[in-house]
């Protein structure tokens, strides 16, 4: 029997895929890390299973998570958004969405790609950490701090230290497979 997280024992077919093959592998690639940066923002308040149920639709809605084409969201765009079943129809998480997809351009003309900034609050690397349960895993760390003030500072919303530890998570820049999960090894 395959031994995984403890968030993922008993749970549906996607939610275990994604713990399978996406969470906490390393991206550097600029379109899947604003993908995550606007899905966990939308998860704010909410479980990661109501995301993964909506993923489609947020692709669907949020034009595949290219950067510029949400970025030059208008009025109308956003009030049909709103009324998209398919995706959390939450106005500030919306709006949110369009004015973290224009200071991600911003990030990205300053530094080369989101990836080359992101990247540096872990010194390029992923955090190997060492969590033998569930309960064990922080919330927040040091470097989830620094990065959300960053951010904040550059105009980003709904990036609370919270929520960027969970970006870092789903994006490789820390292994927080519970070291008796079988990704664990396989992500060091």
């Amino acid at each position: 029997m395959i031994k995984r997280c403890g968030w993922c024992e008993n749970t549906y077919p996607e939610y275990i895929r994604y713990h399978d093959e996406e969470w906490g592998v390393p991206v550097h690639d600029d379109q899947t890390q604003f993908e995550f940066l606007l899905l966990e923002g939308a998860q704010a308040g909410l479980s990661w299973s109501t995301i993964l149920n909506k993923r489609a639709g947020y692709r669907k809605a949020f034009e595949n998570f290219v950067v510029e084409k949400v970025a030059s969201f208008d009025e109308k765009k956003i009030q049909s958004l709103l009324n998209n079943p398919e995706i959390v129809r939450n106005q500030l998480k919306i709006r949110t969405a369009v004015t973290n997809a224009q200071k991600f351009i911003e990030v990205q003309q300053e530094f080369g790609s989101f990836d080359q900034y992101i990247w540096r609050f872990v010194k390029g690397k992923p955090l190997i950490n060492q969590w033998k349960t569930l309960s064990d895993i922080p919330a927040t760390t040091r470097e989830s701090d620094a990065l959300s003030k960053d951010l904040k500072k550059r105009g980003f919303k709904f990036v609370g230290s919270t929520i960027i530890y969970a970006h870092m998570q789903a994006v490789g820049m820390v292994n927080d497979h519970e070291i008796g999960c079988f990704r664990y090894r396989e992500l060091i």
